[in-house]
């Protein structure tokens, strides 16, 4: 009788155990599944060709203002980034077909553009300059409209659209690169190169021996934006609020320090609204 009793004592004791260490296993499993669950990534597209904005460092790796934003919303969100090298004329439609999830490329927010994507809330001005070499004699735009006078744009921004639709009398040259622009207004094989304010100072600043700037403002003031799918409105959401915050914590006053320092003293003595100033 005694050692049916031992037995059954035993036993229980074993079930039992075995009931706690299932448990525990069990319990154990769901902490490591939610500790290992991967992370979702964000994939950004942009054309790493326009320093100090989108371009790479000496490693090869993506580098610049847009690529900062872009990590700094991945942090906000809680996801890896991956950033993917796109030209120009592939970035809406790679959003378009869900090669991206949004595109953060120096993108001018404009009503052609919004009837395919949508964007966020803007994060920066940007304003067309020109570029012109030295014995063109160009002095203002309406110098460029002339018969005989060639005009360098890069295809399909502002500039060229600007152009299109207001330099019909001059011959214009589209290119795929805004250097490959500034290079021929350099060598004297355009008169002018229209772009955005803060590249045509960096070109100009480059090539001083050939070329002059010229920053009369001739169109209003353009916004640039993230761009995302039509109809994703929770990153709209997302993108905004980061954008807001991210203002208000400095952080596009940190990046005017670290790519843009010069430019801003430039455009400070010139009187100009500055960059990221939206106020």
């Amino acid at each position: 009788m005694m050692m049916k009793k031992t037995l059954c004592l035993i036993l229980s004791l074993l079930v039992l155990t075995a009931l706690v260490a299932g448990c525990g296993t069990k319990q154990e499993a769901k902490q490591e599944a939610k500790q290992e669950a991967p992370k979702k990534t964000l994939v950004v597209g942009m054309e790493l060709a326009y320093p100090p904005f989108e371009t790479k460092d000496a490693d090869g790796n993506p580098s610049g203002v847009s690529v900062d934003i872009a990590k700094a919303f991945a942090d906000y969100i809680g996801e890896d980034i991956k950033i993917e090298n796109i030209a120009w004329d592939g970035l809406i439609p790679s959003l378009q077909t869900g090669k991206v999830d949004m595109v953060i490329s120096s993108m001018t927010i404009r009503p052609d553009r919004l009837k395919q994507v949508d964007f966020s809330d803007p994060y920066a001005n940007s304003l067309l300059a020109l570029l012109v070499n030295k014995d063109s004699g160009i002095k203002t735009i309406d110098d460029l409209n002339q018969p005989g006078k060639k005009v360098a744009v890069k295809s399909g921004t502002s500039g060229y659209f600007y152009a299109t639709d207001n330099l019909k009398k001059a011959q214009l040259i589209v290119l795929d690169s805004d250097s490959v622009c500034a290079t021929e207004v350099a060598q004297g094989k355009a008169d002018g190169f229209i772009y955005d304010q803060l590249t045509i100072y960096r070109d100009w600043q480059a090539n001083l021996a050939t070329t002059n700037a010229i920053f009369i403002p001739f169109q209003g003031v353009e916004k640039w934006g993230v761009a995302v799918k039509k109809g994703d409105t929770q990153l709209l959401n997302q993108l905004n609020d980061f954008i807001r915050k991210y203002r208000a914590d400095g952080g596009f006053d940190q990046l005017t320090q670290k790519y843009l320092p010069n430019e801003k003293e430039a455009f400070d003595k010139l009187g100009f609204k500055w960059f990221f100033d939206l106020n």
